[in-house]
């Protein structure tokens, strides 16, 4: 299936399974229509870069092309929360659905009219032992971490994870030994692009980890209603936007290595900001200087990450790259929500349950978490990026990526 037809017909599909959120009358179409979403969502993300890769395998044009890709998936980032917020709040829940659907049309409409078709060629055949494992294992990994609350003893806890480990192991073995992979290992092995991967699963899990813990400080300890707590968001997003266009455009001279490593430095800073939340404290002072922090890092973070995940990949494996680099900040958000709610709920209960005190501790020790999680992110980006400046930003005259 090529990219243009991928993204029609998960668009389609996708507006159904919206359709179907908003009119849910019983928890189990709730859950199941979101699962849909999930699934459909997972096929345009990786599509849409794909067709970036394609029209941009190259150059300086290729930075901006994923700049601006990345700027728009901020604004959208932004708009859904402050929406989200207003319907939410003011209308209805079911409208945080209904609202996409004429977006998911016109989307249909410039899919079908604007974007060309682009497909792998010669023989290709779903991996369905690997998707199988692979959805398995990283579900068995998920769960048990959020099941941690019970105690890492718990069979409900390092049961599950035992499970994940060795499923996720069988799913390399069958990766390594099927004609047609679902993950070409060489994709995901080669030293740039291995640092992209590890670098967006961890910075999934700091960000969707850890701005879950950020609106519950808004929200539960300040008191904002969603939508104020949408609004009071916003900055981090302007920031990340106005960094990310600022890298993209200087990554040539500072290649991925420089914004790779400095950018974690600033979230880890954001977030030891955060640990001095208290529950008497304000917007300006606890939350605001660290969402501008934050905004900063990821966007040293993103641009250089989404570049190096398609550095060098053939136009065959593109669609495959892309999906790698979503999937790793899924997957690590996944995982460090789940993690940092374990924390969280074990830090609050210690400290004497639901009382405002308890819940900023909780929160306090989360950020200290986060904070660890994200400068990890740097030695991996000193130690595995290896591209130099010219070849990054096309300048080269071939393919060179320096060994020591």
């Amino acid at each position: 299936m090529g990219a243009e037809t991928n993204l029609y017909h998960s668009l389609g599909r996708l507006r159904g399974c919206l359709l179907i959120g908003g009119l849910a009358q019983q928890p189990w179409e709730l859950i199941g229509a979101r699962a849909l979403q999930g699934i459909f969502a997972a096929l345009l993300a990786p599509a849409a870069l794909a067709l970036l890769t394609v029209a941009f395998p190259g150059g300086k044009d290729r930075g901006t092309a994923f700049a601006i890709f990345g700027s728009i998936s901020g604004v959208g980032a932004a708009a859904g929360v402050l929406l989200g917020g207003f319907l939410t709040e003011f209308v209805s829940w079911r409208w945080c659905f209904f609202v996409n659907v004429p977006i998911a049309v016109i989307a249909l409409v410039g899919v079908w009219t604007l974007v060309s078709e682009s497909k792998a060629g010669g023989s290709t055949k779903y991996d369905w032992p690997g998707v199988v494992l692979a959805a398995l294992g990283l579900g068995s990994l998920v769960y048990g971490f959020a099941n941690a609350e019970h105690g890492w003893a718990a069979v409900e806890s390092w049961g599950f994870i035992a499970a994940g480990v060795v499923l996720l192991a069988l799913f390399v073995a069958v990766e390594r030994r099927v004609k047609n992979p679902l993950l070409p290992l060489r994709v995901a092995t080669e030293r740039n692009r291995a640092a992209a991967f590890l670098a967006s699963f961890l910075a999934g899990a700091v960000l969707i980890g850890g701005i879950l813990f950020i609106n519950f400080y808004l929200q539960i300890v300040l008191g904002f209603a969603p939508f104020t707590a949408g609004i009071a968001s916003l900055p981090m997003t302007v920031v990340l936007i106005i960094t990310a266009g600022l890298v993209a455009k200087n990554l040539p001279k500072l290649g991925a290595r420089i914004p790779s490593a400095l950018g974690p430095v600033f979230m880890a800073a954001a977030m030891l900001w955060l640990t001095q939340v208290t529950p008497d404290g304000t917007y300006a002072v606890n939350m605001l200087p660290a969402l501008i922090l934050m905004g900063v890092g990821l966007g040293m973070v993103f641009v250089p990450m989404q570049n190096l995940a398609l550095f060098g990949v053939d136009k065959d494996h593109a669609g495959v790259a892309s999906a790698l680099v979503n999937a790793s900040q899924q997957i690590g958000g996944s995982l460090g929500i789940a993690l940092f709610s374990t924390i969280a709920a074990a830090a609050t209960a210690a400290a004497g349950g639901g009382t405002l005190d308890a819940l900023t501790s909780g929160y306090s020790l989360v950020f200290l978490w986060a904070a660890a999680v994200a400068i990890v992110i740097a030695p991996i980006a000193l130690l595995l990026i290896r591209i130099d400046r010219k070849t990054f930003s096309g300048a080269g005259d071939a393919p060179h990526i320096h060994l020591g």
